[in-house]
């Protein structure tokens, strides 16, 4: 087996450690870092420091590189936009590239109705500029959302992420008029109960909510994510989605997908929401939607969409050309039946390697969940009572790093393992990170569990 993990230092080496110190003399320490891993260059799943190592980066830009660093067509076409038209502001005037990106996400996202297509900058900024349309569309304000869920950093997706401590502490007041109810996590159901009893209680709970916390009458939308990202790649139930569509179209709720992070390709499918067979009103898509150049959007109902007053969306930066042309060529490569069942077939791989790590250690790797290749471990202290293992999973990345591989934390409690690799992962490399996780594995497991 052919080796991409190459290390000539310790990692982190000595030019990373004096780069990572200048960062932190010069930057935010509110902006914190995961790795002490300073980057020279990269290409498809290989990430080269600055002081020569090469490693397997598994977390992949926190899902942002479903075609690798540095995707060939996509640096090509980013090239020559940059030679043509770096920036115009689309409040003044039109390009081509902007048009063309709305006309691939109007067409290739699920629902068949009329749709439109509003670009932003970040997956946040798509958020709230979803808020903004459905709270016109329907004269309402409130919004429903989901314990685990994540929705950005500005003060309105604040309010609807969860996770307190580490996104919200010390920043409030938030924004008002955002409801929050259980997520369906079938691994922490009340003991006793079966998965598909949990479920069906899940969906009466739902229910409940809108007479306990929220009339339907004043809801403006229910945002969910298919697959909870920072909440530990917990995926939604079909059915716990299917009646979250079945009481929006009972009410005149809009159903919002957040799919920022397991949308365009990241599951296999080109979005999550589609495991499910459910079409939700509006999408937010952004991250790898563009390669890793900063481009967000909603997409959905063009009436939804429609609602704000001209003047009442946009910014100085949205829809810029570059970062158009950069999601125009990803998409081309994305949305193809050929790299949605090559990302299949990597998630079956990787599933496969995860579940020969966690038998042994059954009382420990609780769960291997997500969908596709949006995977990510659950590691507890003990089984019986799932209570949360976060020292080790810090012990595990770290010892990941020491070896060459690049993986990150998730989860409520801190305590998954989560992996995003490039979607370009070959099979020598799927099979090499895996070996650097059972090592990795290992050794914390003889610190903290023998």
């Amino acid at each position: 087996m052919s080796t991409s993990i190459k290390l000539q230092t310790a990692i982190p080496g000595p030019r990373s450690e004096a780069l990572v110190a200048r960062r932190a003399a010069a930057t935010s320490s509110g902006a914190a870092y995961l790795t002490q891993v300073a980057v020279e260059s990269a290409e498809g799943c290989v990430v080269t420091d600055v002081d020569g190592n090469q490693l397997l980066d598994f977390a992949g830009g926190i899902g942002v590189l479903a075609l690798g660093h540095c995707p060939p067509t996509v640096t090509t076409a980013v090239q020559e936009q940059t030679s043509k038209l770096m920036h115009m502001c689309a409040i003044v005037a039109t390009y081509e590239p902007y048009v063309e990106v709305a006309e691939r996400l109007n067409q290739i996202t699920p629902g068949d109705f009329a749709k439109k297509t509003m670009l932003a900058n970040t997956g946040a900024e798509a958020v709230e500029s979803a808020i903004k349309m459905v709270r016109v569309a329907t004269g309402r304000q409130a919004i429903l959302v989901f314990e685990g869920g994540y929705h950005g950093r500005s003060n309105l997706t604040l309010a609807m992420t969860s996770k307190y401590g580490l996104f919200k502490k010390g920043f409030g007041p938030f924004a008002s008029e955002i409801y929050r109810v259980p997520f369906p996590n079938t691994l922490r159901r009340p003991p006793g109960m079966d998965i598909d009893t949990f479920i069906q209680w899940s969906n009466k709970q739902l229910r409940d909510s809108l007479i306990a916390q929220i009339d339907p009458g004043e809801l403006a939308a229910i945002v969910i994510e298919p697959v909870q990202g920072e909440g530990g790649f917990v995926p939604a139930p079909a059915s716990f989605l299917q009646t979250i569509r079945d009481i929006c179209d009972e009410n005149g709720i809009v159903m919002v997908a957040d799919e920022i992070q397991s949308g365009c390709g990241r599951t296999g499918k080109m979005f999550a929401i589609e495991h499910a067979e459910v079409v939700p009103d509006l999408i937010t898509t952004a991250k790898s939607l563009a390669s890793g150049m900063p481009l967000a959007a909603v997409t959905g109902r063009a009436e939804v969409v429609d609602a704000p007053h001209p003047g009442g969306m946009g910014g100085t930066y949205t829809g810029n050309p570059v970062a158009c042309v950069a999601a125009i060529e990803s998409l081309k490569i994305i949305d193809t039946p050929e790299f949605l069942a090559r990302a299949t077939e990597i998630g079956e791989r990787m599933r496969a390697g995860l579940g020969a790590i966690a038998a042994k250690y059954p009382d420990h790797i609780v769960d291997i969940r997500g969908l596709g290749p949006m995977l990510a471990i659950e590691l507890v202290k003990d089984p019986e009572t799932l209570e949360p293992d976060p020292d080790v999973t810090l012990a595990i990345t770290k010892a990941a790093l020491a070896h060459g591989l690049i993986i990150i934390r998730a989860g409520l409690y801190s305590n998954c393992v989560r992996f995003l690799p490039p979607l370009v992962v070959s099979d020598d490399q799927i099979d090499e990170a895996m070996s650097v996780l059972a090592k990795s594995v290992d050794e914390a497991a003889a610190e903290h569990w023998s």
